[in-house]
């Protein structure tokens, strides 16, 4: 299948540069509505069976326009939704978040303090990726979150983690995937930069 995976909107949080990664979260400004807009535009086009939402609301808010677009209504699912910042919850110092989750590349037990582990991030991510894919959609969108989408796309390609930390992951940037759970997946593209494999 072809999966489009999509950062949110902007949010409030996003412009204040505060961790907000628990549920329900902000909603997002109005720059965040015009890029969700401009988002079901630039993807209305595309065949899609379906389009899924985290439970914060800044995905489902992202979602609307586009579902509206495809006469659709966006499935939650919890499992999509952002790395859990735990004691760092709306943090400004961003930094002991990014390093636990790059402790996670060689240490994925570690936990976040009060929030999420290696492990237990990415069963919850593949639990939610494999029930889109057994949806049986020839493609599908996801709204996601930038650490998710980041941690996930690297360990289901096998890609160098550095091939990630130089990109930028902005609001509504989409991520196009090839594949499925049990054969593995393919980045196709990275926003509007095509990936191509040797």
């Amino acid at each position: 299948m072809r999966l489009f995976l999509v950062r949110h909107g902007e949010t409030h949080a996003n412009v204040a540069r505060q961790l907000d990664t628990a549920v329900p979260g902000l909603h997002l400004t109005e720059a965040g509505r015009e890029q969700a807009r401009e988002l079901a535009a630039k993807l209305a086009a595309e065949d899609l069976g379906a389009i899924y939402v985290s439970d914060l609301l800044r995905a489902q808010q992202t979602a609307e326009p586009l579902a509206a677009a495809l006469g659709v209504d966006a499935v939650v699912l919890p499992g999509l939704r952002e790395i859990q910042a735990g004691d760092y919850e709306m943090s400004t110092e961003w930094g002991p978040f990014i390093d636990a989750v790059k402790r996670w590349r060689d240490d994925p037990e570690h936990a976040i303090p009060g929030g999420d582990s290696g492990i237990g991030f990415m069963s919850r991510y593949e639990a939610a990726i494999r029930r889109i894919a057994g949806d049986g959609h020839a493609s599908a969108v996801a709204v996601s979150h930038g650490a998710a989408m980041r941690v996930w796309v690297a360990a289901a390609t096998g890609l160098d983690p550095g091939f990630f930390d130089s990109r930028r992951l902005d609001n509504t940037l989409v991520v196009t995937m090839e594949g499925d759970p049990d054969a593995g997946w393919r980045l196709l593209a990275w926003g509007d930069e095509p990936i191509t494999h040797e």
